[in-house]
């Protein structure tokens, strides 16, 4: 873990945004869980423990390979590709799940608790929880439970309890809402993995420093490239804010942040922040950026992607976009899906659907880019999480005749 100092917030703030707005009854547990993990970053024994887990459960370094065919496709930029889909579990989120289980683990803790939008977090809290020998506990809301069932069954065969959430809008904020009242009643025992850089100070700095790892392995991995962008999705942030890290100081690089742009501009289509409607407000225990309605409420979102669709962002790539120095860009569903197609069958790569919009920006990237430089993609997670989605799309006809035929099985 390189300059684990040089990234941290000042006081739990990045510039305006962070901090620390919780009940009362909270305090306590983001103290003693700050303590553990500023003790637990500078600990050998600790960070050898994690360095194992990453090198013989995780399977990392994940290579970082060039798309030759897309490239000469295009005709401008090379690409490349980090393949955090090849990580165990299918996508980056295990970084933080398999070293935060750790960390509660050295605190005594017995139980973990998490919440999930396209089920990749859950997976790999829940994996990370087997693993490690500990209860695990995965909110989900219901129109994510319906739309990610194979996440939903992976998590269960891992031994985790999924509870749907049905209020609200039944999606990644709602499950946020009833895993923070959860852990408001059982932190003695309980530690909430939160799964991406946003939520009450220490999170945002704990996942970035877990994830900084795909960051690190990048630029050992790119040390011969003359790199010109760097291309991530951006839902909370947790894999862009990892990606980016290790880059923030070299203003040479681009660091281009994917959002979800949804199917339209109005409120309600759409989940993007830093090119949308997003105000300031407080929310889900930190200052940033939030869609919200006339009222002040939280508004409805949209995205194909499951993990898009929370309606703020983190803290520090908040700060970083009002500085300018990440760049945001609205993607369409319908480009989403263009670049997952492009790449599949020209690089025999799976995106996942969040993925698939920060292979949209390269491609709208590659042609105005100088042959000679690069543009490095985060492929944050692999796309055979999103079969229920893309199936409907690229083969209707055949996946409503297969649905039936085992939904008739099923009754015999």
């Amino acid at each position: 873990m390189q300059n684990i100092e040089k990234n941290m917030s000042e006081n739990g703030y990045f510039g305006d945004y962070g901090g620390k707005y919780v009940a009362e009854v909270l305090r306590a547990p983001l103290d003693e869980l700050e303590n553990a993990f500023k003790k637990a970053i500078k600990d050998s024994s600790f960070l050898n423990e994690l360095n194992a887990l990453r090198s013989e459960y995780i399977g990392r370094p994940t290579p970082l390979i060039y798309a030759k065919n897309i490239t000469e496709k295009l005709g401008g930029a090379k690409i490349y590709i980090k393949l955090e889909g090849l990580a165990n579990t299918g996508a980056h989120k295990i970084n933080n799940a398999i070293a935060q289980a750790l960390l509660a683990k050295k605190m005594g803790k017995k139980r973990i608790i998490a919440e999930t939008g396209a089920g990749q977090h859950g997976v790999a809290s829940a994996a990370a929880a087997a693993k490690l020998g500990l209860e695990c506990v995965v909110y989900m809301g219901e129109v994510d439970v319906a739309r990610q069932q194979p996440n939903v069954l992976t998590m269960e065969m891992y031994g985790a309890e999924v509870r749907a959430v049905n209020v609200g809008a039944k999606t990644l904020k709602d499950a946020i809402n009833e895993a923070m009242r959860d852990w408001a009643s059982s932190f003695k025992d309980t530690h909430y993995l939160i799964g991406s850089a946003l939520g009450p100070a220490p999170f945002p700095d704990i996942v970035r420093t877990f994830q900084a790892i795909i960051g690190e392995e990048v630029k050992e991995q790119a040390k011969s490239l003359d790199i010109a962008a760097l291309c991530a999705c951006v839902g909370g942030g947790s894999n862009a804010i990892g990606f980016f890290s290790a880059f923030i100081d070299d203003e040479n690089i681009r660091l281009i942040a994917a959002e979800a742009g949804g199917i339209g501009k109005n409120v309600g289509e759409n989940a993007a922040r830093m090119q949308g409607g997003a105000k300031e407000g407080i929310v889900h225990g930190y200052k940033s950026r939030f869609l919200l309605d006339g009222d002040g409420q939280v508004a409805e979102t949209r995205s194909i992607s499951a993990g898009l669709d929370y309606p703020g962002i983190g803290p520090q790539l908040a700060d970083l976009g009002k500085k300018g120095r990440v760049e945001f860009y609205a993607i369409s569903d319908k480009e989403a899906l263009e670049a997952l197609n492009l790449f599949a069958k020209n690089e025999g790569i799976l995106f996942a659907l969040e993925s698939a919009h920060a292979g949209a920006i390269a491609i709208k990237l590659a042609r105005e880019i100088e042959k000679e430089k690069a543009i490095i993609i985060n492929m944050s997670g692999r796309g055979d999480k999103d079969i229920f989605i893309t199936s409907p799309i690229f083969r209707p006809k055949e996946w409503e005749n297969f649905l039936q035929n085992e939904l008739k099985n099923l009754r015999q």
